[in-house]
């Protein structure tokens, strides 16, 4: 029997990711101002455990050893983000040459060690004087907001941009926004009416063009730089073409707010007409601002969602299934298994939005790991969720698609966000009373597929 060989094109990326806010740690040193996330984390009862932003994994401190991890695990890519208060304490104004320095030293110690520097610029940790600014509507909600992440855009890609070619503008709107401004539940924890919410949006999308502006003139000739987003994905219950238009109609409706803008110039129809008196204030500009032009979409994919299609007056509407009670969860209930999300979220972003180039900048799995006696991590959820998963990567390039490379969420556990310590992603176990870091099954497996360029 001929053996299936799952192999990967000869330039693509392998790597791992992870993000300032959980794993640095050291939230009161170097100058650091203080952000929403450790405002938040200091509110009682906003974090599952009680916990914070400190230690985390105290990165701040261990980083020239968790790039030598890396390195010994063939790690060749690695998407990291910069923790905006560290450069600008509040915000705008003064520079904290301290932080600088800081992610000086971290990304000549990632080249130092092989390893491609990922830049994100901002991956949910807004500087907290930011947010305290122009109350009640500080943040997002504030135009000013833009202002100082331009400016903070170009100081970083003025410092880095020697050595990192690689950037990401924003880390996941909807989470940003979404859960932030909107329903609550992560920093800096705002439920706000609807207009609020829109307009939130319309900044993030207005700092996401300034940071491509930025990085086209600060980043040198070779400099690349793309959004992350988390869409929602719709995949179609069976892959007949009925079923398949219905997957289309609702990601487009899922995704137009936000994709649209940055891929047309200007926001869809369908959503202005629902937003109504509650759509974004748009001054003359922005849309020219919001649709520079990218080198790629980062797709940061956990779980999708069922669709099939219903005939009503003859024509084809999505109607979205229910997960039955026992399907199949990581260890949290948003991360419904669900392989075929890669391929479809890849496909459909090119056939709704026309989006061309694409690297998966997120995936991973939440699991109830478990030490064993002789000090093994034995994740084979894990491991089978992450294979599973690339399979839906290999098709879409198999079909054509252009897909540059894969980043697994995350590189070692961490401070999950409102989950506080309780949950781990991370192919590497933390010890948080120690600081050990212990390789799982998940972190030899995935080696091996880094270094054969293949699904093993």
């Amino acid at each position: 029997m001929a053996k299936t060989s799952y192999q990967f094109p000869k330039n693509f990326q392998w790597g791992v990711a992870a993000a300032s806010a959980q794993i640095e740690g050291a939230i009161n040193e170097g100058g650091k101002g203080e952000s929403i996330w450790d405002r938040f984390c200091d509110t009682p009862g906003k974090v599952i455990d009680g916990t914070g932003t400190a230690p985390a994994c105290d990165h701040y401190h261990r980083y020239a050893n968790d790039f030598a991890l890396m390195r010994e695990h063939g790690v060749k890519n690695y998407r990291l983000s910069i923790a905006w208060p560290r450069i600008y304490p509040n915000g705008s104004g003064e520079i904290e040459p301290r932080g600088l320095d800081f992610y000086d030293r971290l990304i000549d110690t990632l080249l130092d060690n092989g390893i491609k520097p990922w830049v994100t610029l901002f991956h949910w940790d807004l500087p907290q004087a930011l947010e305290d600014a122009g109350q009640p509507h500080g943040g997002w909600l504030n135009r000013e907001t833009v202002n100082a992440f331009a400016n903070y855009s170009e100081t970083v890609v003025k410092k880095l941009g020697d050595r990192v070619s690689n950037w990401f503008t924003l880390n996941e709107m909807p989470c940003f926004i979404g859960l932030g401004y909107e329903v609550g539940i992560h920093a800096p924890g705002r439920r706000e009416e609807a207009a609020l919410v829109n307009q939130a949006y319309h900044h993030a999308l207005l700092a996401h063009g300034h940071a491509v502006a930025a990085v086209r003139q600060y980043g040198g000739s070779k400099a690349r730089v793309g959004l992350v987003h988390n869409p929602p994905t719709p995949i179609p219950v069976t892959e007949t073409e009925a079923d398949i238009e219905a997957a289309r109609q609702s990601y487009l409706q899922v995704t137009g707010q936000l994709m649209t803008p940055i891929y047309t110039g200007g926001y869809p129809l369908a959503f202005l007409r629902a937003a109504g008196r509650a759509r974004p204030k748009v001054l003359k500009g922005d849309m020219e601002i919001i649709n520079r032009p990218g080198d790629f979409l980062g797709l940061n994919l956990y779980a999708g969602y069922f669709v099939r299609a219903q005939m009503v007056r003859k024509k084809i509407v999505a109607e979205t299934l229910p997960f039955p009670k026992g399907f199949p969860q990581g260890d949290l209930p948003w991360i419904n298994i669900t392989p075929q999300t890669l391929y479809w979220a890849i496909r459909l972003a090119h056939e709704v939005h026309g989006v061309k180039s694409f690297y998966i900048s997120e995936n991973g799995m939440a699991a109830a790991d478990s030490m064993t006696e002789k000090g093994e991590v034995l994740d084979l959820d894990r491991r089978e969720y992450l294979r599973n998963y690339l399979l839906g990567v290999h098709r879409a390039i198999q079909e054509g698609f252009d897909v540059k490379g894969y980043f697994l969420w995350t590189w070692m556990d961490n401070f999950e966000w409102a989950e506080g310590y309780s949950k781990r992603f991370g192919i590497v176990h933390t010890n948080y009373e120690t600081q050990a870091r212990t390789p799982k099954l998940s972190a030899q497996w995935y080696a091996r597929v880094m270094a054969e360029n293949r699904i093993v």
